[in-house]
């Protein structure tokens, strides 16, 4: 496990001993698979357009639709991490919601009358409860229109949405179809997609904020990928991963990485910059791994300075990790052990699919030395790539 690339590159009777076939070169393809993604959107941008037109997406904001996104487990991180940005391209109310909570309680959420859009994230298109709930709010809430962004053109949510007026279906290229059990490469794609969505009516001024993530992306596998391998050598029982905004959702993301690709034997959490101080902070001690994603912003950094500092005062982690801007590693060096940078000057609206890499990269080299199968990593079947169906309720 030298390097990435040597994991990508590996003779296939290794990678199939190992376990690994998939997963690194799903990680490792991800900078180069983004302007994909957003060669799909440009083919097909009048019809989009033309859809979002169509539910009043441009009407005076008063009349403008409440945009849900929805998704599970990964697929909920998605929304979070594209919920700013859509609220501050588009001007309207934009919420997230996890299928996994408005399956259940679909009446509760719906408001008679009110004008929606959802926008249903969903690597496989076949979650049960991401499809059940668009059943469910078809056959109940004929009026409220879908959007369905998905790595799969078979699966059941791109098929039930097929003969449904106001519904529209993106599928994405299956290179990102991501085989390995967790979500990486679909991770970040989907959420390029929502990018896209953001600047809709003027993608132009998208594809150089583009060219600067890939650039960035690749230099944050070479470096990220050192970093984690020392890091997971070291062997931390525990993580802890925070940060706010965009970022909030990336800390989530990565913290599921590492406790999947380690099948629950390294436990990790995620909270925000300022929540960890109620009460959460209480679960830290001399073992544990902390990782800041560090926002952009200068006001904002303020805070994970502040939160850096208080746990060197208080010496209750092991080490202290922090991912952020470049021309913030002089200050952020003095509070933490290790300095990630990330060499490119973006919002952090934008940041989710460069720094999540590192969490990704995290979860897989947990999972090589502990011995596990990253591409499989739940030796049980505790986990499975796509949920078991189960019981709906309706």
């Amino acid at each position: 496990m030298e390097t990435l690339q040597s994991l990508v590159h590996a003779p296939r009777a290794q990678q199939e001993a190992g376990g690994f076939v998939y997963t690194p070169k799903e990680i490792a393809q991800q900078p180069a698979s983004w302007r994909g993604t957003l060669d799909i959107f440009i083919r097909d941008q009048v019809s989009i357009c033309s859809f979002l037109d169509g539910i009043g997406l441009r009407e005076r904001m008063e009349e403008r639709p409440v945009v849900l996104l929805i998704g599970a487990g990964t697929s909920d991180y998605i929304g979070q991490a594209l919920a700013l940005l859509l609220r501050r391209a588009w001007q309207c109310e934009v919420l997230c919601c996890a299928s996994t909570e408005l399956l259940p309680n679909l009446d509760s959420y719906v408001i008679p009358g009110q004008k929606y859009l959802w926008i249903s994230f969903s690597r496989s298109g076949d979650s049960p409860e991401g499809v059940a709930v668009i059943e469910q709010a078809i056959a109940k809430f004929a009026s409220i229109a879908h959007l369905v962004i998905t790595c799969n053109a078979d699966g059941r949510m791109a098929k039930v949405c097929a003969g449904h007026a106001r519904s529209a279906v993106i599928v994405l290229d299956d290179a990102v179809n991501d085989r390995g059990l967790a979500m990486t490469s679909s991770f970040t794609n989907m959420i390029v997609m929502g990018h896209c969505l953001a600047h809709a009516w003027s993608i132009e001024t998208y594809a150089p904020i583009l060219n600067r993530m890939e650039t960035a992306g690749e230099a944050l596998l070479l470096s990220g990928f050192e970093l984690a391998k020392n890091l997971a050598g070291r062997r931390f029982p525990r993580v802890c991963l925070v940060g706010t905004g965009p970022l909030a959702p990336v800390a989530k993301e990565s913290a599921l990485k590492v406790l999947e690709m380690s099948a629950g034997l390294v436990k990790t959490m995620s909270e925000t910059l300022l929540g960890l101080r109620h009460g959460p902070m209480a679960a830290l001690d001399g073992e544990t791994l902390f990782v800041c994603f560090l926002p952009s912003d200068v006001h904002r950094r303020g805070y994970a300075a502040d939160l850096l500092r208080e746990l060197g005062e208080k010496q209750i982690t092991s080490a202290r990790v922090a991912i952020g801007p470049a021309d913030a590693a002089d200050e952020f060096t003095l509070l933490c052990e290790e300095y990630l940078p990330i060499e490119a000057e973006m919002d952090d609206n934008y940041r989710p699919i460069l720094d999540v890499i590192f969490g990704q990269l995290l979860g897989l080299c947990t999972s090589m030395l502990l011995g596990l199968q990253p591409d499989a990593p739940s030796p049980g079947g505790v986990i499975s790539r796509v949920v078991q169906d189960f019981a709906i309720y309706r």
